[in-house]
């Protein structure tokens, strides 16, 4: 028998709910047409980001 793994694994649900969150937040914020757009590639960074402080804290590197 084979055993099937998952690739993505539980990162990108997390990705995936810090994306949706951040989208809602930045749009709802936005003033006009360019601030939404902004605010949607703003939300595609941002969980990477909050990851990399994140770590940054925990572990005192850089």
């Amino acid at each position: 028998m084979s055993k099937k793994t998952c690739g993505g694994g539980c990162s990108s649900v997390v990705y995936g709910l810090g994306f949706i969150g951040a989208m809602a937040y930045y749009i709802s914020a936005a003033t006009g047409l360019v601030m939404g757009l902004v605010g949607f590639f703003k939300s595609l960074v941002w969980p990477g980001i909050l990851v990399f402080e994140l770590l940054t804290f925990l572990l005192g590197v850089v």
